[in-house]
């Protein structure tokens, strides 16, 4: 067992996780091929953070993570934090300036770095960090990393490690080949067997459910509203095909009264990051968004997932679907089909259930769920000498809650989020304007 699984709430490993390691004790180049959601972050971290304590003074960055997304990079390295293993760790990805970043890297000098393929290139040709010192790849959702166009990047990057002495490649599906530039001599270790009867497709099958719902027009806006209304309070994913779409949509329901995030790549990354974190602390009970929500992103108890649009190709039913039913837990899973549509072969041979909403709805009598939580923005974070028991000490005596009037906090170089109990949350900003946090004046407000 790990010593830091206890820092992550984590009890015991499952049977993917456990042949994992062992594999990596073994192996310098594996392939691990395992559905979404089934735990394959902790399955390189853990022998990839126990190999490096053991050698905890050799030179930095020992470690390379690349991920397809700014999200995936930024919620591996708050696990690293989360286990408390002692290693420092910096996300590097677009959207921000390239030179702020190396200062960051210059001052924390991490084992770990996780990051993009463009900006561990650019970082690399500005010999932001010595490409020599890296020992060890990892490339999380390789095959999503292609799909993205990152092929000349992730080639630039390993030209420029000479010193690799081992590769991992993870993906939630064995749809692409491993291109020749990441080398050869791999083992294989896959989870994806999906044949009628397997194991892991009785498991899937146990955990989540397919609905089908039948849209009486071409524009499924009404049928969706309906649904939601009969899913109730519940935490759902709606995904859509198109970044205008998600404006769309989005703002439909926000017209209904429905506590919504939109959530697409056209975003800002201030944007994106207070939509995920609206959705993840309760304050928002639905996300609309384009695919690029359906990897990388680590939200807890996502009950539904609403194919608003149907999905492009198999992979990415899968990847959607994957947002639920994750571990142990199940979820359910609602095709919306409009009166014109077919449904693709792969989805019409699954098992599903025709799904009638109930009678009314559609009338717009049913009540729209409001959640149990708002969140609010605190400008100040971790540079700011601020931390976690600051913010839930100050919004308790200060802002007058309960331990179970504040839930999720999380936080920043220069900012924080913390959820809080809806209705308490205008009481909450009056108590606290003003006020300041360690002897620090900040702005809070509710995050939108």
């Amino acid at each position: 067992m790990f010593p830091v699984l206890q820092h992550l709430g984590i009890d015991a490993l499952n049977a993917m996780q456990e042949e994992t390691i062992a594999a990596y004790r073994r192996h310098r180049q594996l392939v691990l091929l395992s559905p979404t959601g089934s735990g394959k972050t902790l399955a390189y971290l853990l022998p990839l953070v126990e190999e490096l304590q053991r050698s905890a003074d050799a030179p930095w960055p020992a470690a390379l993570v690349l991920v397809p997304s700014r999200e995936l990079a930024s919620q591996t390295v708050d696990v690293i934090k989360a286990m408390k293993c002692g290693l420092r760790a910096v996300a590097c990805y677009g959207g921000r300036p390239a030179m702020d970043e190396h200062r960051v890297i210059r001052e924390v000098q991490p084992q770990i770095l996780v990051a993009t393929p463009g900006r561990a290139a650019d970082h690399l040709r500005k010999e932001n960090f010595d490409g020599t010192a890296v020992r060890t790849l990892i490339i999380d959702e390789f095959d999503k990393s292609l799909e993205l166009g990152f092929h000349d990047e992730m080639s630039e990057v390993i030209g420029m490690l000479p010193n690799l002495q081992r590769r991992f490649l993870l993906s939630a599906t064995d749809s692409h080949q491993i291109p020749s530039f990441v080398g050869a001599g791999f083992r294989k270790l896959d989870f994806t067997d999906s044949q009628p009867g397997s194991p892991a497709a009785q498991a899937d099958s146990e955990r989540l459910t397919l609905h089908l719902v039948r849209s009486p027009e071409k524009d499924k806006l009404h049928t969706l509203r309906d649904l939601l209304c009969h899913i109730g309070a519940e935490p759902s994913m709606v995904f859509v095909n198109y970044r205008e779409s998600v404006e769309r949509v989005a703002a439909y329901l926000q017209q209904e009264g429905f506590s919504v995030s939109a959530f697409h790549g056209g975003l800002e990354q201030r944007d994106r990051e207070r939509a995920l974190y609206r959705f993840a602390g309760g304050s928002a009970l639905t996300l609309v968004s384009t695919d690029l929500a359906a990897r990388g992103l680590d939200i807890d108890d996502v009950r539904h997932i609403i194919h608003y649009h149907l999905p492009l190709n198999d992979d990415a039913f899968t990847h959607r679907n994957g947002r639920t039913a994750r571990w142990d837990r199940e979820g359910d899973a609602w095709v919306i089909v409009g009166p014109e549509e077919v449904l693709p072969d792969y989805m019409a041979e699954a098992s599903a259930h025709d799904t009638s909403l109930p009678s009314g709805e559609g009338q717009g009598r049913a009540a729209v769920p409001k959640p149990l939580w708002t969140t609010l923005y605190i400008g100040k974070g971790r540079k700011d000498k601020i931390n976690k028991v600051d913010i839930v000490g100050f919004l308790s005596k200060v802002g007058g809650l309960q331990r179970q009037e504040l839930g999720r906090v999380d936080i920043g170089d220069h900012w924080a989020f913390a959820a809080v109990a809806r209705q308490q949350a205008d009481a909450v900003l009056r108590r606290v304007r003003g006020q300041i946090i360690k002897g620090v004046k900040t702005l809070i407000e509710k995050a939108r």
